[in-house]
Parts: structure tokens; C-alpha cells; sequence
């Protein structure tokens, strides 16, 4: 979709509608003309025009056209550009449960791993945190460009019982709260995103769904990692405790913040959607003038009419 600038210039398209009419009662006149007589010797000795050569190459002349009409009223239309800057806050579970291995060598392995690749793919100018939440949430790093800093502590988290993702979240807006303003634009606020990364559901603290909503108010869109297998479980003694991922909750989660849920199964997976998130927090649609790409299809169609044309020496019309 796009709007234009200049739109009592697209009356210009009329002409399309009308230059069809014209073309076909040339045609309709022609074979009126010619009536149903004997081919002369000329014709019979050269080839028959194709028709639909001739046709093809008449609309994409006006199809060359409309894209000219457009243009020229200065179309402007939503536009991927890279982002300058932005916080990125990192919440990751780091419960019981991670140490599930239903993924090699085991679920916080795993993560981790992921976490710090998911470092290099974002811009280098943004900003980004670590939350880690199990019974309660933590801010091991806040809002910093320093890789290495997050790096060292995703490799020193610790494991500990329950699941609070709902601390997890409200941890995450505090820690948005602590990132440097921009000097260039020091009273701007900076844009924002939480990922959160989780195997199982909340049973302790704060209810999640408020704290997504309260993400969504404040601007701060929670994109949710689902890790892990419906056949997970903890080994504990004897006996493997079932762990399975809660689907349901980090929908929820995504759907009330504005973000997006995403599923990984297997470390392999797990690196394809963070990369797929750099990608989408790495840029934001803005609306710029596009008259550029439909000159561009314009000369296109006008080049491939030209062909059409030249390919049985078509004649107008």
C-alpha cells in the first residue's frame, strides 16, 4: 500500500481506459474494412502476424504508462531502513527445568550458546540487557554496548526452582528505564524490544499477562522464544520429571505486548529465530517517497512492449 502526494494527478490514468477503447475499435474498424476476402498472393507468402503479440505489446505500453502516471504523482510508501539505536532486553529463563536435555547437550546449554551469537547479529550501536528469572527476576547487565559484559554473564548464569516470567517482564521494563539516552536526541525515547526466552509456565510471582500488557502501554513489544520439546524432562534420581513447554502462555505473552511468539526444538532452530528477530528489530518501516521504483517499472514494461514489438514487426495498432 501507498499514498501519493499529488493525487489530482492520477486523473491522468483515465487515459489508460480510453487508449484501450480507441484500440479496439481500430481493430473492430479494420476487420470491418477488410470483410471476409481471399488472402492476396503477398500475404499468403508472408508470415501471419501473431495477434497477441500485437495486443501484448499495447498493454504493456499502457501498463508502462500507469506506472509513469503514478509517478509522476510522487507515490511514498512504507520502507525498511536500519535502525540507529535501540535497547534490547534479553530475558532469559534459567529455572530447573533448562536442564532438560531433550536438546543437545541440554536446554541452558543451549541457550546460552544461541544467546551470544543472537549478540553479534544485532547492530553494534544498540543497546542491549540481561535478565535472567527463575524464582525471581534479576538484572545480571544492564543496557550496555559492551558485548563481551553480556557475553560473560550468560555464561555465568545459575539455575535455581520455579518459574517466574511475569518478575521476568517487569524486571525487563526496568531495566529499558536504564538505558543511556541518545546525545544527538537526548529528550527522545529510544526504542525497545524484549526477548524472552522460556521453557515452561509461570507458578510463581506476578501474573504474566498484566505484565504484558503493561509492556504493550509502554511501548516495548515482547517477542517470546518457546524452547524446548513436548517429550522434555528432568532427571531427578531415578525418575525423569516431565517438563514440556507451555505454548499457550508465551502466545499470550506475545499477543497482549505486540510482539511475536516463536518455537525452537533444537539448538539449530533456536539460532534461525533469533536471527530472525535481529532482522526484524534491526529495522523500522518509515514512510518515504518510492517515485524512483515506479519509473522503474515504467522503463520495464516500456522495454519488454519494445521487444513484443520488435519480435514479428508488429504494427500500431
Amino acid at each position: 500500500m501507498f499514498d501519493v502526494l499529488y493525487p489530482q494527478r492520477l486523473w491522468w490514468l483515465a487515459l489508460i481506459p480510453a487508449l484501450l477503447l480507441l484500440y479496439a475499435g481500430i481493430l473492430a474498424w479494420r476487420r470491418a474494412k477488410r470483410g471476409p476476402q481471399e488472402p492476396s498472393k503477398l500475404e499468403k507468402i508472408l508470415p501471419k502476424q501473431q495477434a497477441w503479440k500485437r495486443h501484448l505489446a499495447v498493454g504493456l505500453a499502457l501498463l508502462s504508462l500507469g506506472m509513469l502516471t503514478i509517478a509522476y504523482a510522487e507515490p511514498a510508501g512504507e520502507v525498511e531502513v536500519p535502525r540507529q539505536r535501540a535497547t534490547v532486553v534479553l530475558a532469559i529463563d534459567v529455572s530447573i527445568s533448562m536442564q532438560a536435555k531433550d536438546i543437545e547437550p541440554d536446554r541452558i546449554t543451549a541457550a546460552q550458546a544461541s544467546a551470544k551469537e543472537f549478540l553479534n547479529m544485532v547492530p553494534s550501536t544498540f543497546n542491549v540487557a540481561l535478565v535472567t528469572f527463575s524464582g525471581a527476576a534479576r538484572l545480571d547487565v544492564p543496557p550496555t554496548t559492551d558485548r563481551a559484559l553480556v557475553s560473560d554473564a550468560i555464561d555465568n548464569v545459575q539455575l535455581s526452582a520455579y518459574t517466574a516470567i511475569g518478575e521476568g517482564i517487569y524486571e525487563s521494563l526496568k531495566a529499558m528505564k536504564l538505558a543511556p539516552p541518545d546525545p544527538d536526541h537526548p529528550d527522545e525515547k529510544a526504542p525497545g524490544v524484549i526477548v524472552l526466552l522460556s521453557d515452561g509456565s509461570t507458578n510463581i510471582g506476578r501474573k504474566s499477562a498484566p505484565a504484558a500488557k503493561d509492556a504493550k502501554e509502554q511501548g516495548y513489544p515482547i517477542y517470546t522464544i518457546a524452547f524446548g520439546t513436548p517429550d522434555g524432562c528432568v532427571q531427578i534420581g531415578d525418575s525423569c520429571d516431565p517438563s514440556p513447554v507451555d505454548h499457550y502462555e508465551l502466545s499470550e505473552i506475545a499477543r497482549l505486548s505486540g510482539g511475536k511468539k516463536f518455537e525452537a526444538e533444537s539448538a539449530g532452530e533456536l539460532r534461525e529465530v533469533y536471527k530472525n528477530i535481529a532482522e526484524v528489530v534491526g529495522y523500522t518501516k518509515e514512510q518515504q517517497e518510492i517515485t524512483e521504483q515506479f519509473a522503474g517499472f515504467a522503463l520495464i514494461f516500456a522495454f519488454l512492449a519494445a521487444l513484443a514489438l520488435g519480435s514479428l514487426a508488429a504494427r500500431w495498432p
